[in-house]
């Protein structure tokens, strides 16, 4: 009773398996590949600080992104790459959080 078993159909089995479940995952989106052009860097981004009394220029044309306060941080969403969409962070990729409608308003000491 010293059977040896073919171990090639079991490997086999096996990574028919995990191709598969990858690719139902990826066709019904619950698994996406990231490419270079999907992200967005920090440096594209600048703020302006705003001073009581100066005046700054900005474009008229407004940017291809969106922001939106979801559960207290800033996510932007790509107007012209349909499902593209980000959280806005720092250069410690610490997100950038928000306040709703409120306008933040200076600590009195």
């Amino acid at each position: 009773m010293s059977e040896e078993r073919n171990a090639i159909p079991l490997i086999l089995t096996g990574i028919g398996c995990i191709l598969g479940t990858v690719g139902c995952l990826w066709y019904y989106g619950y698994l996406h590949f990231a490419k270079p052009e999907d992200a967005l860097l920090l440096s594209e981004f600048t703020m302006l600080k705003t001073v009581p009394g100066e005046d700054y220029k900005i474009a008229l044309e407004p940017a291809a992104e969106v922001a939106q306060c979801i559960d207290g941080v800033l996510v932007l969403f790509d107007t012209e790459q349909k499902g593209l969409s980000g959280v806005l962070v720092n250069g410690s990729k610490q997100a950038v959080h928000c306040m709703g409608q409120e306008t933040p308003q200076q600590l009195q000491p």
